[in-house]
């Protein structure tokens, strides 16, 4: 963005400052949602065999929604741990069949196995290679991908996750704790990903310049706006090589 900052517009990107970059995963370096599809019917494949009353409980989509939705608010606590809202509903999901709720540890790993299967974009592989090659990478995500099981973890200093850390995005301690794994102040950062909220704004919040990824197209909707704004990362490593 060129245009002179407004109340609501950050200034131009300052390329000079960055001194390291926090990427978001999902939705950001692959499609989320065909891997919980995928995912998901692994999952009751599974159940199919080892639970059919409950796989057949949650083959129907409204029954599905209500068991996330009452776990979620029972569990209101554990919001920020996707892992375990998701074994805690198909544990839910057992008891309601009348089936064994101990089923539900080995059907999460099920899932969880298959959810690391990731396909990455096509310019997520070239791109992190480019950007590891001159900046520290650390992943900051409120999703439950594994950096060593998705097979990226090799381009990354590190990784966060809202499971781990206790809190997720947008709240600022996640961005503040990422700049610090790396010996930085968030204002030494750009942050990456496609969420206006979740990235954008809470990165802007932190003190962090921020990216937004849009590989479709969409109109911005919040307050203070991204410093850049890219279509995929090959743009963003154009963008950063001045």
């Amino acid at each position: 963005m060129t245009r002179a900052a407004s109340a609501t517009e950050a200034p131009p990107l300052d390329v000079k400052r960055i001194a390291a970059i926090t990427l978001d995963l999902d939705d950001t370096l692959w499609p989320i949602w065909p891997t919980i599809e995928r995912a998901e019917q692994t999952l009751h494949e599974w159940l199919e065999r080892r639970a059919p009353a409950t796989a057949q409980l949650l083959a129907d989509p409204q029954v599905h929604r209500e068991l996330r939705q009452a776990t979620a608010k029972e569990l209101s606590d554990l919001a920020h741990d996707l892992s375990a809202l998701r074994r805690e509903s198909i544990r839910a999901a057992l008891r309601r069949a009348g089936e064994d709720p101990a089923l539900a540890d080995p059907a999460f790993d099920i899932f969880f196995a298959e959810r690391q299967r990731v396909e990455l974009y096509d310019d997520v592989l070239p791109a992190l290679r480019w950007l590891s090659e001159r900046y520290p990478l650390v992943a900051v995500s409120n999703g439950n991908a594994d950096l060593q099981r998705t097979g990226i973890a090799r381009w990354f200093r590190t990784g966060f996750s809202a499971r781990s850390f206790g809190s997720g995005k947008p709240h600022a301690p996640i961005f503040r704790a990422a700049a610090a794994s790396v010996g930085l102040l968030p204002r030494d950062v750009l942050h990456v990903g496609d969420d206006a909220e979740l990235d954008v704004a809470g990165a802007l919040n932190a003190g962090m310049q921020a990216a937004w990824v849009v590989r479709d197209a969409r109109p911005w909707a919040e307050g203070a706006r991204p410093q850049l704004v890219v279509p995929n990362l090959h743009a963003l490593c154009l963008a950063l090589d001045r």
